[in-house]
């Protein structure tokens, strides 16, 4: 059974760091593209990073560039998201997501709030 549950999302000041960590069972995460995207609520999906099955290349848009590193465990079968100099404008739910042709599995969610 495949399954995902993140956590490390808080209320954090600007300018703080937050870890997020997702466990993921059920499959291999070293078989699969890996993401992390983000919701506010009354808007869409943004992708905040990737990282290859593969080869661990790590992608970001320009909007978290320079600021979040997404790593993994592949050991303990974990996805992490490193997040620092943290704006409000991250404010968001936080998914780890897994890739296979689309998204396909999720998990519940993690609340990232930045506000001083």
């Amino acid at each position: 059974q495949v399954q995902m549950v993140e956590s490390g999302g808080d209320l954090v000041h600007p300018g703080g760091s937050l870890r997020l960590s997702c466990a993921a069972s059920g499959f291999n995460i070293r078989r699969y593209w890996m993401y992390w995207v983000r919701q506010v609520p009354g808007k869409g999906l943004e992708w905040v990073s990737s990282i290859s099955g593969d080869n661990g290349a790590a992608f970001y848009p320009d909007s978290v560039k320079g600021r979040f590193a997404i790593s993994r465990d592949n050991g303990a079968n974990r996805l992490y998201l490193q997040m620092n100099n943290l704006k409000p404008e991250d404010t968001a739910l936080y998914y780890c997501v897994r890739y296979n042709g689309g998204y396909d599995y999720w998990g519940q969610g993690t609340q990232v709030t930045v506000s001083s």
